[in-house]
C-alpha cells in the first residue's frame, strides 16, 4: 500500500474516532434532560426539597441548555471547536459531580444550572464537527448516528435512571444518576483533546467578532420565553404570558440587530441562512416536531407512574420500543436521506402519526389490558417514524450551511428544538392536567386527550414537510 493511501486511511479512521467521542458526549448531555425525572421522588425524600425546588432541578437544566446554544456554536466557529468541546465536557463533568454531592436543594439547583450551560456549550460543537470532517453526501451516515444518539438518549433516560436508583437504593440511588457522568466525562476530555482537529491558525478574534450585544439580546429573549414554560407548574395566572410576549419582542429586536450588525461585523447568527429554504423549513419542522415528540414522553411517564402505579424501571422499559425503533431508523435514514430527500421526512411523520394514533385506539379498545404490553408495537412503529424524521431533517437542514457557520447554525436549530419542547410540554401538559381534573382522576382519558394534541402538533410538522416537497422541483 502506498504511503499516501496509508495516510488517507489513518485520517479517515481518526475522523470517525473523533465523531465517536462527540456522540458519547452528546448522548451524555442529552440523557440528563430526561434521566433526572425518575429521580425526583428520591431527591425529595433525601433533601427535603419543595415542589418549587424540584421544578427548578428539572427545568433549570433545560433553561440554561437552551440559553447558550447559539453563542456556544458561534464560539466554536470563531475560536475552534476542540477547545469549546473540551471546556464544555470538563465543566459538565465537574458540575455532575457537584450535583451528586449536593447536600441541599439550593446546591443541587445551582449545579443543575451550570450543568445545563455546559451541555449547551458541547452540543453545537458535535454538529459543527460533522460539518467540518464530512462533506456532501457522506454526512448522511454520521448524522444518522447522531440522530440515533438523540433518539436513544431521549427515550432511554427513564429506564437508565430507574436502573441506577434500583442499584443504588432509594436513599442514595439518585446521586448515581449524576455520578455516572464523571468517568465518561473524564475519558471524553482526554480523547477529545487528542482526537478532535485543532483549530486552524487565524487572526485573534476580539470581542466585537463575537457580537456581545447579539448574545445579550438572544439570551434575554430565550430566557423570557422559556422561563414561564419550564416553570408552568409553579407559576399560575395569565400574567406569566406577558414574559413570553416580552421575550418574543426581544427576539425580534435580536433579528433587527443582527441584520444591522451583519453590515459592520460578524454577527452572532447570519439571518441570511433563513433565505435558504432547506434551513428555514427544516428549522420549522424541528421546532414543531419536538413540541409533540418531547411532550409525548412527559405525559407518558406521568400516566404510567402516577396514574397506573408502575415503578420507574417498568415505566422506562415501556418506552424502550420507541427508543429501539428510533435508533434503528435513524441509522437507516442517515444512509438513504441523500437519495430520497424531504419525502423521507414526510414518510417518517406519517408513520409517527399512525403509530401514536394506534396507541389511542388500543387504549380505547383494550382498557383493562397491561398498558406496556399492548402499546409496545404501536410505540415501535412511532419510534421507527421518529428515526426517519430527526436524522434526515437535520441532515437536509444543515446541508447547504457553510462550514464556518456550522456551529451557530446548529445552535439555532437546537435552540428551536428546545423552545418547541418547552412549548409542547406546557401545552400538552396543560391539556393533560385539565382533563385529569375535569374527569375526576381518570388517567386514561387525560392521557388520550394529551396524546391527541401531541399528534396534532406533529401533523403540523407534516404540513411543513409537504409544503417543501410541493415547492421543490
Amino acid at each position: 500500500m502506498s504511503r499516501s493511501g496509508t495516510a488517507e486511511r489513518g485520517s479517515d479512521r481518526r475522523r470517525w474516532q473523533a465523531l465517536a467521542v462527540g456522540l458519547v458526549a452528546a448522548f451524555m448531555t442529552l440523557l440528563d434532560v430526561s434521566i433526572v425525572n425518575v429521580a425526583v421522588p428520591s431527591i425529595d425524600r433525601a433533601l427535603g426539597a419543595s415542589p418549587a425546588d424540584l421544578q427548578w432541578v428539572l427545568s433549570g437544566y433545560a433553561l440554561t441548555f437552551g440559553l447558550v446554544l447559539v453563542p456556544a456554536g458561534r464560539l466554536g466557529d470563531a475560536r475552534g471547536r476542540r477547545t469549546a468541546f473540551v471546556v464544555g465536557i470538563a465543566l459538565f463533568t465537574l458540575t455532575s459531580a457537584l450535583a451528586g454531592l449536593a447536600a441541599s436543594p439550593t446546591w443541587l439547583i445551582a449545579a443543575r444550572l451550570l450543568q445545563g450551560a455546559a451541555a449547551g456549550l458541547v452540543n453545537p460543537q458535535v454538529t459543527g464537527l460533522i460539518q467540518e470532517l464530512f462533506h456532501g453526501p457522506e454526512r448522511g451516515r454520521p448524522f444518522g448516528l447522531l440522530g440515533a444518539t438523540i433518539g436513544i438518549s431521549t427515550a432511554i433516560g427513564p429506564l437508565l435512571g430507574g436502573l441506577l436508583i434500583a442499584i443504588g437504593g432509594e436513599e442514595h440511588g439518585w446521586r448515581w444518576v449524576f455520578f455516572v457522568n464523571v468517568p465518561v466525562g473524564v475519558a471524553a476530555v482526554v480523547l477529545g483533546w487528542r482526537l478532535l482537529p485543532a483549530p486552524a491558525r487565524r487572526k485573534r478574534a476580539g470581542p466585537r467578532r463575537l457580537d456581545p450585544v447579539g448574545v445579550l439580546l438572544l439570551g434575554v429573549g430565550v430566557v423570557l420565553v422559556l422561563l414561564p414554560l419550564v416553570q408552568r407548574e409553579q407559576w399560575h395566572g395569565a400574567g406569566r404570558w406577558l414574559l413570553v410576549a416580552a421575550g418574543l419582542g426581544t427576539l425580534t429586536a435580536f433579528g433587527f440587530w443582527e441584520h444591522w450588525y451583519a453590515r459592520r461585523g460578524e454577527p452572532l447568527f447570519d439571518l441570511g441562512l433563513f433565505r435558504r429554504r432547506s434551513y428555514l423549513l427544516g428549522s420549522v419542522i424541528a421546532l414543531v416536531y419536538f413540541g409533540g415528540f418531547t411532550a409525548l414522553f412527559f405525559v407518558f411517564t406521568l400516566f404510567l407512574q402516577n396514574g397506573l402505579g408502575y415503578s420507574a424501571l417498568l415505566a422506562g422499559l415501556a418506552i424502550t420500543p420507541f427508543a429501539l425503533g428510533s435508533a434503528a431508523a435513524s441509522a437507516f435514514g442517515g444512509r438513504v436521506v441523500n437519495r430520497y430527500g424531504r419525502p423521507l421526512v414526510a414518510v417518517g411523520l406519517v408513520t409517527v402519526v399512525v403509530g401514536l394514533g394506534t396507541v389511542v385506539l388500543v387504549l380505547r379498545l383494550t382498557p383493562d389490558a397491561p398498558v406496556p404490553l399492548v402499546m409496545a408495537l404501536p410505540l415501535l412503529v412511532a419510534g421507527l417514524g421518529s428515526g426517519l424524521v430527526i436524522t434526515p431533517n437535520q441532515t437536509l437542514t444543515l446541508a447547504e450551511v457553510p462550514v464556518p457557520q456550522a456551529g451557530s447554525a446548529a445552535g439555532m436549530l437546537q435552540t428551536g428544538q428546545r423552545l418547541g419542547s418547552a412549548a409542547g410540554i406546557a401545552a400538552v401538559g396543560s391539556v393533560f392536567f385539565s382533563a385529569l381534573s375535569s374527569s375526576r382522576g381518570q388517567w386514561s382519558l387525560a392521557f388520550r386527550d394529551a396524546l391527541l394534541l401531541a399528534i396534532g402538533v406533529i401533523a403540523l410538522a407534516l404540513v411543513a414537510a409537504l409544503f417543501d416537497i410541493r415547492r421543490r422541483p
